[in-house]
């Protein structure tokens, strides 16, 4: 009788692929004048923008419950939170600015491989970080950069990731914020390995929570955790080296399928912040196409009470997204094609007041939406959706979108960026401070502590 005896093979042994490495050696180095003045403008928009959706969110009913517990529960206050006038906790701040700037769902969504809210997780973790040291622009925008480069970079080296059903807001997020809370707080490239790997550690977020105040609750959690991530490293705390290509590593096994070559592909030559969108309408990025066909057919089509049906066809990765088909609250109706839809035509418009429990229930509104017929088509690009109107009468009208309003190739201007800004701003804070941050963040290389910014924002 034999045997065959064969060698262990340990899950966690090394590969010694070194891209966990390489790519915190990169961005523990990373300086202001390493960028591109379309990084540097565009971490500018990316701020404008997303201080505005989190000052919007910062009266929604989900922020208020989430303070009374934070505030009882939370550390001695030393950071900002927007728009509220009062302080939290370093680690506590974040989770209450995250939830906040995601609430609406009215963030900026980077599309280049994967589908991430990365601002409300990153900014909000500089934000409290700014308040321990003094920060300045230059440093928070290279830092803001620094987690573009890391949270997406990891995404793309696990394409499946969204598919296995994880939110990826949640967990690349809390890769993005601690990469870029290391990069602020100027760790080395050993302490950004570890930063990484405790930030990695912590990642968490599932899509099962879409359409739930927990879905926003996971982008302040992960600035908390990349904040901790950050503190712990630089004060000798731990991780793998190998925290994304490992056996074990995030790459491998929260995707089927692992990619890690692309981590480092084309690193210092693109840049991921300039490939970020921007969202002109307040709900999931894979109904915007959709709201542009729409609001173009409602400018051609009758009244909406001649309407006999609509037809949709959208990229997979809408219904598998924003599937929800009657919903009954305000954050559910961010997650359905036929809420959007139909409020979309009825409304010329998908800003915060047709994503509210009230319009999500208008009798008028559902209506219209059991009249809309969902079919996907895997030929158009998640960017782009087809739409048609058939009327009572028999005429019918038809609405192609090639790229949809604030993605990359169909970018929001400046201007439309900072209407945003001040409409989502002003009713919280007044005019008058709202121009004043619109003033210091088209300027915010030149500013020279962050603390006078968070000033006019609390």
């Amino acid at each position: 009788m034999s045997s065959q005896v064969t060698r262990a093979e340990y899950g966690a042994a090394a590969l010694d692929l070194n891209i966990t490495k390489d790519l915190c050696a990169f961005l523990a180095v990373l300086s202001f004048e390493d960028l591109p003045e379309a990084a540097v403008h565009a971490g500018r928009r990316g701020v404008l923008d997303w201080l505005g959706c989190a000052l919007a969110g910062s009266r929604h009913p989900t922020i208020t419950k989430l303070l009374s517990v934070l505030e009882e529960v939370g550390g001695p206050a030393r950071a900002t939170v927007l728009g509220r006038q009062t302080k939290l906790g370093l680690l506590d701040a974040p989770i209450a600015n995250g939830q906040m700037g995601h609430v609406l769902d009215f963030d900026d969504t980077h599309l280049g491989g994967v589908v991430l809210h990365a601002s409300s997780p990153i900014l909000s973790a500089l934000f409290a970080l700014s308040e321990r040291n003094a920060v300045t622009g230059r440093d928070l925008l290279t830092a803001y950069a620094a987690g573009f480069e890391a949270g997406v970079r990891a995404g793309q080296g696990a394409p499946a990731h969204h598919a296995g059903g994880w939110h990826l807001t949640g967990t690349l997020g809390s890769i993005a914020a601690g990469a870029a809370a290391g990069q602020l707080l100027g760790l080395n490239s050993q302490q950004m390995v570890h930063a990484l790997g405790i930030a990695a550690t912590q990642a968490a977020g599932m899509q099962q929570n879409r359409g739930t105040m927990c879905k926003s609750f996971h982008a302040g959690k992960a600035a908390s955790s990349g904040v901790l991530a950050a503190l712990l490293a630089q004060k000798g705390f731990d991780s793998s080296d190998e925290i994304l290509e490992g056996k074990r590593g995030f790459c491998r096994i929260y995707s089927s399928i692992a990619k890690t070559e692309l981590i480092l592909d084309q690193l210092g030559e693109r840049w991921e912040i300039t490939r970020n969108g921007h969202k002109p309408y307040a709900c999931g990025v894979v109904l915007h196409p959709t709201i542009d066909a729409m609001i173009a057919l409602a400018a051609r089509a009758p009244a909406a009470d001649q309407v006999a049906t609509i037809e949709l066809r959208v990229n997979p990765l809408a219904v598998s997204i924003t599937g929800v088909a009657d919903p009954k609250t305000g954050l559910k109706s961010k997650f359905s094609l036929t809420h959007t839809a139909a409020v979309a035509f009825l409304d010329r418009a998908a800003g915060i007041a047709q994503y509210t429990d009230e319009r999500a229930r208008h009798p008028d509104v559902a209506a219209l939406r059991d009249r809309v017929g969902v079919q996907t088509d895997e030929s158009l690009g998640k960017d782009q959706a087809w739409a048609a109107v058939a009327m009572r009468n028999g005429d019918r009208y038809e609405h192609q979108v090639v790229h949809a309003s604030g993605t990359v190739d169909n970018p929001m201007s400046d201007a439309a960026i900072e209407a945003k800004f001040l409409a989502n701003a002003m009713p919280v804070i007044g005019q008058e401070r709202a121009s004043r941050i619109r003033d210091v963040v088209w300027h915010l290389d030149q500013f020279g502590d962050i603390r006078g910014l968070l000033d006019l924002c609390a």
